[in-house]
Formats: structure tokens, sequence, C-alpha cells
């Protein structure tokens, strides 16, 4: 389980309620996980959540009643919160749970529902005589995690400090002859000792011209003098994700490389200054393009300067550049985001370069919740 209190959870069921009535909505079924989490502390992997304007009811079957009715009570608590059990299927339980409600109108999260499953569940409502309407929803929940509370910011201090301490170890993985797996493997063995719960995505170790490809996987190619080498890596502590990304050279780099790290840690610094509340996200990004841009490096440098990190490793806000007008909306950051700044320049045939850290929005303007040295080290 989470460990949000339950004035937390309090809160954050206002907020969603708030915005069911703004919806003029009965109820929300909420079908993400990290939804899921986010309103009652559940983590487990089989779960649908309802919730109304004066209860919360989980459904889920027996592996999880235990760990939800030990969370009932406590400091942890889910207020309101009902259990149902499943003893046949989920979709037959929501829909009897609903046609107990009531309810004139209920939404339902259309992003995580498959075509099928909504109009077995509308089906199945209309041939059982309930005549309320099921709407589809987008971002009922996801918009409340944009700012996070004290506790999420609070844990996510906490899981940047751990990750932190894992990056500085991280010197210790390099060495000539040994390869990107083993290396990756190393790093995620540290991540677990310092108390994460898993690693939050597949971790990055790419050398040498692998290092041109983002998301490269670890293989087998083995370390050789004069490679640089990406490393990103992320937790998971207490159910919030953290990521960070450095670039190192296997030994003395060369000019080209010096020359591109100077470049991209240059546009790391400037994204992270142009952070306040009120600026836009996409002027975040353009800070660091213009400076690769200006260096020669803009073509080199594809994907946006960061994404948030929460519940899950990628979500809310995105910062990247401006596509087109349909790209305005939530256009300014605010107190309590917490987001990635990674720009890179990633050259094929040769290799590339990627600095990352993770950076909370203040009231008066930018907090750097990873500390490690950005210089470039050789190995």
């Amino acid at each position: 389980m989470s460990h949000a209190p339950t004035t937390t959870l309090e809160h954050r069921h206002r907020r969603v309620r708030d915005e069911l009535r703004g919806r003029n909505l009965d109820a929300l079924v909420v079908f993400s996980r990290p939804n899921i989490t986010y309103v009652t502390n559940f983590t487990g992997s089989s779960a649908i959540v309802v919730v109304a304007m004066d209860r919360v009811w989980i459904i889920t079957d027996f592996r999880y009643v235990t760990a939800c009715r030990a969370a009932q009570e406590g400091e942890h608590a889910c207020p309101g919160l009902e259990l149902v059990v499943v003893s046949g299927s989920y979709e037959a339980a929501l829909v009897d749970l609903i046609g107990r409600l009531g309810a004139r109108a209920v939404g339902f999260e259309a992003a995580h529902v498959a075509v099928s499953r909504h109009d077995w569940l509308r089906r199945t409502l209309r041939q059982a005589g309930h005549s309320l309407d099921l709407v589809g929803v987008e971002h009922a929940i996801e918009r409340a995690r944009l700012c996070k509370d004290a506790y999420e910011v609070a844990t996510l201090r906490e899981a940047a400090r751990r990750l932190s301490g894992v990056a500085s170890q991280v010197a210790e993985e390099i060495a000539p002859g040994r390869s990107e797996r083993d290396i990756a493997l190393g790093i995620d063995v540290r991540i677990r000792r310092a108390g994460f719960e898993r690693s939050a995505f597949e971790t990055i170790v790419a050398s040498g011209h692998l290092a041109a490809l983002p998301h490269a996987r670890a293989g087998d190619r083995t370390l050789t003098e004069g490679d640089l080498v990406v490393l990103d890596f992320g937790g998971v502590y207490d159910s919030y994700c953290v990521d960070l990304t450095r670039t190192v050279s296997v030994g003395r780099a060369s000019q080209q490389a010096r020359d591109v790290y100077g470049a991209v840690l240059e546009a790391h610094d400037r994204a992270i200054a142009a952070v306040a509340p009120g600026q836009s996200r996409f002027a975040i990004d353009q800070a660091a393009r213009d400076l690769l841009t200006a260096r020669g490096l803009g073509e080199a440098f594809g994907h946006g300067t960061g994404h948030g990190l929460g519940l899950e490793v990628h979500e809310g806000p995105r910062i990247t550049r401006r596509i087109s007008d349909q790209e305005s909306d939530d256009e300014a950051v605010e107190p309590g985001m917490v987001f990635t700044i990674e720009p890179g320049a990633y050259l094929p045939g040769w290799g590339g370069v990627r600095i990352e850290d993770d950076v909370l929005v203040t009231a008066t303007g930018v907090e750097v919740l990873t500390n490690v040295t950005t210089e470039l080290l050789e190995l």
C-alpha cells in the first residue's frame, strides 16, 4: 500500500469531487492503477474504484481483502472506503454497484477502457433496467495529480535524495571491458539496496556509438577507452518515481565529447534557470533548445526537455516544444509540479550525451531535487 495520510486522501477526494460537480456527474469509475493509488493508497494489481460524493468503493478480489481491510484503519486509512469483494467477474460487480448508486450520470476514465468493455457495461446496465448516463471523461484525476501535495513532495524529495546517492556510486560500475548489461544490473542492485521498491524503468546503459539512441537497451557491448556512456536510471519509492541521467567518459574524453557535453550541460542549466511559477512549459523547453541550436546541435535534440514525475515515471506536465496551437492548454507550470530537465544531443555513428535532473516548482522559483555532480567524469 501507499502511505498517504488520511487527511491528504480527504483533500484529494475533495478535488476529484469538485471535478465531478463541474461535469455534472454523480460518481466516477476509476480503472487506472496510478489513479486508484492516488485516491485510496491501494497498490495491488487488480481493482476498480468508484468515487461518489460521500463514499469510495474499491472492488477487488480475495488476494487483497486482508490488505484493504487493514488499510481501513489507522492514520493512512482511506476515508469513506467500502470494500466490494469480487466473487465472479469485476465487470459484473461493477454493474451491480453502479445499479445500487441511484445515480443519474456516472463518469468513467475513457482513456483506460477498451471499446468492447465500455459497450458491454453500457449494454448490461440497460438490460438490468438502469437508465443512467455512462459518460466518458478524461484527466479527471490526472489534473489533480499535476501539482503534488505536501505528502507527495516529501516523498519525491526523499526518493531523489536516495537516487542521488545511487548516482554518486555509479562510477564504481564503470570500467573498460565491462558490458552494458552487467553495468545495468549493478545499478539495479544499488537501486534496491537504497530502499527503492524497484527500478522505475529498464535501466539504460548506452556506450560508444549506441549512446546516439535515446532509449537504447543495455546489451553485450563492452566499454572501451574513449567511450561516452549514457546512464539513465530511476527508482520507485513508496509508489513515487524519480529519474536521473548522467553521461560519463571511459578514460580521457575527446575534444568533441567535451564540446558536446559542455553544450548539453549549458542547455540543462538554462532550462532549470527558466523554471518558475507561471512560466510556460514551452518556454522552458525553448531555453534548452535555443542553446543547442546556437551550438549547431539543434537537429541532434529531438525529444522534449522534460516530463512529469509522480505515481508514473512519465506523466504531466510535458516540457516540450509547442507543435501547434492545439498545445496551448495548461501551458504554465505551477508550484508543486515535479518534472525532469533532460536535454540531450545524439549524433548517429558517434554517440550522444544526456544530462537529467528532477526539479520542483516552488512558490518563488525552482528546487533541484537530485544532487549529483554535473561535471564530465573521466573514469
